[in-house]
């Protein structure tokens, strides 16, 4: 439960920001409250060890490194 004096610093600082940032909060907040997944242990992921071929480990490392490893420092 969000602590009533928490909520009310948030209002207010809100409020001092134009509608663009206002957005921005909102956008972050609603990604907030979707990336609290649950997991599971990683002894349970244990059984898949060894199950990739290499290859395809090669291709995903590949995939991986070529989009997902940048930071668009321009996107916030």
């Amino acid at each position: 439960m969000l602590n009533v004096t928490v909520k009310k610093e948030i209002i207010n600082q809100i409020g001092r920001l134009d509608y663009e940032h206002q957005r921005r909060v909102l956008d972050f907040v609603r990604a907030l409250a979707v990336t609290n997944p649950k997991g599971v242990p990683g002894k349970q992921l244990l059984s898949f060890a060894g199950t990739f071929p290499a290859d395809d480990l090669k291709v995903m490392k590949q995939a991986i490194e070529d989009s997902c490893e940048k930071v668009n420092l321009n996107e916030w």
